[in-house]
């Protein structure tokens, strides 16, 4: 309270009234009748002269003094908030306050060099939109070359801008303009204008305006600063999230040890191959984390210390309580930092169970099928149902083979000699890129010309059972005697339906279709190591074929005989 009762506008209030009371007293004794000393009047005269001079130094003082707490207020808010936005039009609002101006902007050099208008606000604390936004650039390009202050209280009658289209064109009046400049580096210009009335600024808004900039740039560039911090900020976090975002979707598992073999890091990945929380991981001993194969791993992160080099596809088999035995390979790599300073162990985790699970069955697909088949095949395209399709049918059988049975005391031995003779079956089919269905008990069913069309399948189907002959000759030197089982062999040619057959859960490829039945009762009645062939199929390979005729045979499920030729080998 003693400072406001001493401020020069209490002052200024103290010395009007006295002047009031000195001019009243004069009137009062120049009324009167009484004769006064010589000089009291005009002492009166020099004392109001006085009071008057004093008036005048304390109204002066006292809009300087106004202005200071002006700049201690406006430093106070325009350094309350770092958002630049905010920064601008605090800035703006309070320069055309205080210069008492029509208009404001305040321009700032862009990153070409340009000084664009950044805000631009009037006196109404409104912003002004680009229609408003006749200025002098002259004014603003000599500020901007000298570095220095410009004033004008009557740009029209401005010898320094006389001649300038736009002083004319816009009608600009009063004009200041001064520098923002930090480090004595120029980031900017303040311009505030009037343009009805002329001689609105003076030499003390100049230089009000001036200390005002020097705040100003301070902090413009301080909120340009952080401005820039916030941006490389969120950059960083986002580059952050996008880098967590990729490590947890790595489907390899991803664990870093440090030196002392404490789990440092561990992705989403890991915790499913090892069936842990990040809780079990973090922190924990590597031994611990990786116990099924913590012995066998020892030495070779050993190695990884020791020589500085990385170890790859270490595969080890152990068994998981939760899950049996699972397949994992181990890749380790030094883990460093910037300075290329080795920090732990990178460990790069696949679980390989899955896929070696699906090789295993594709190794037993290719069994049954032609490796060249599967090759031809798209997954994609596999659909349930079928498609018809002319295709040539084999069976074969291995005869005595339930006699042979009855006599042997050893299943293993009797599995281990009907294993001997399928197989010599399944690689003469596979030889030819038959495709084989299924084997049923002592025999195999086999076809050609799908699921890849083969157009001499025929005498693949031919070229088959002749090596299956073959085959069985060449297992006798290898057998005991009693082990000699002969086979008999049907094939017929005729339209299937072939397709998957099933369910998505379990499927078979197979063949359906009445010829494929015929093919079946012809192999039925062959005799030993005999092969006998349809017509239908002898007509496709009468040229290639040598045969011999067979009497027609009546079969099960047909009206009339069938004609059947023996196959005696293929013509030279």
């Amino acid at each position: 309270m003693a400072f406001e009762k001493t401020r020069p506008a209490a002052l200024a209030e103290q010395m009007t009234a006295l002047r009031s009371v000195v001019k009243k007293t004069r009137a009062a004794l120049q009324a009167s009748r009484f004769e006064f000393p010589s000089g009291t009047l005009d002492g009166l005269s020099q004392v109001d002269s006085d009071l008057d001079r004093l008036t005048k130094l304390i109204a002066s003082t006292e809009a300087q003094f106004r202005h200071t707490l002006a700049l201690i207020e406006i430093g106070q808010v325009v350094n309350s908030t770092l958002e630049l936005d905010e920064v601008l039009r605090i800035v703006m609002d309070n320069i055309v306050g205080l210069s008492r101006a029509e208009r404001g902007f305040l321009m700032l050099k862009d990153e070409n060099g340009n000084f664009v208008a950044n805000v631009a606000r009037n006196w109404e604390k409104e912003s002004i939109n680009s229609a408003e936004m006749a200025i002098s650039r002259t004014v603003i390009q000599k500020v901007v070359e000298t570095g220095e202050a410009i004033l004008t209280t009557n740009a029209q009658e401005d010898p320094r801008l006389s001649g300038q289209k736009s002083i004319i064109a816009f009608n600009l009046r009063s004009i200041l303009c001064v520098p923002l400049k930090v480090k004595n580096e120029l980031i900017g210009v303040i311009y505030a204008d009037n343009r009805i009335r002329s001689g609105i600024f003076t030499e003390t808004e100049r230089d009000l305006l001036s200390a005002f900039a020097n705040q100003a740039a301070v902090a413009i560039d301080n909120a340009r600063l952080f401005s820039s911090l916030k941006k490389t900020l969120a950059e960083v976090t986002a580059l952050k999230n996008l880098m967590e975002n990729v490590f947890a979707s790595i489907t390899s598992g991803v664990i870093t040890m440090d030196v002392q073999e404490q789990v440092t890091l561990a992705n989403r990945a890991a915790e499913q191959i090892l069936g842990q929380t990040a809780q079990d991981i973090l922190g924990h001993r590597v031994d611990d984390v990786l116990a099924p194969v913590s012995d066998a791993l020892r030495p070779h992160l050993a190695s990884v210390r020791q020589k500085d080099a990385a170890v790859m596809d270490l595969e080890f088999s152990p068994i998981l309580p939760s899950r049996g035995n699972v397949d994992w390979r181990f890749n380790l790599s030094p883990l460093k930092d910037d300075a290329q300073k080795t920090q732990g162990i990178a460990i790069v985790l696949d679980d390989l169970t899955e896929r070696k699970r699906l090789e295993a069955q594709r190794k037993l697909f290719e069994r049954m099928v032609s490796p060249a088949v599967i090759n031809q095949l798209d997954p994609n395209k596999l659909q349930l149902g079928g498609k018809r399709a002319d295709i040539t049918t084999i069976f074969a059988d291995i005869r005595g083979f339930t006699t042979f049975s009855e006599k042997q005391k050893s299943p293993e031995k009797l599995v281990a000699i009907l294993n001997r003779y399928l197989a010599a079956m399944a690689e003469a089919v596979l030889a030819q890129e038959g495709t084989i269905d299924k084997f049923m008990g002592d025999a195999i069913m086999a076809w050609f010309n799908a699921p890849i069309p083969q157009p001499d399948h025929t005498l693949r189907a031919v070229k088959a059972a002749l090596a299956i002959r073959a085959s069985v000759e060449n297992l006798y030197t290898e057998l005991p005697a009693e082990a000699h089982l002969a086979f008999g062999a049907g094939i017929h040619y005729g339209e299937a339906v072939l397709g998957l057959i099933g369910t998505e859960k379990r499927l078979e490829y197979t063949a359906i279709s009445d010829s494929v039945n015929t093919a079946k009762r012809i192999q039925e009645n062959s005799a030993r190591n005999q092969i006998l062939l349809s017509k239908d199929a002898y007509e496709r390979v009468k040229k290639q074929v040598e045969v011999r005729p067979v009497a027609p045979m009546s079969v099960k499920g047909k009206a009339q005989p069938l004609e059947v030729f023996e196959v005696v080998g293929l013509v030279k």
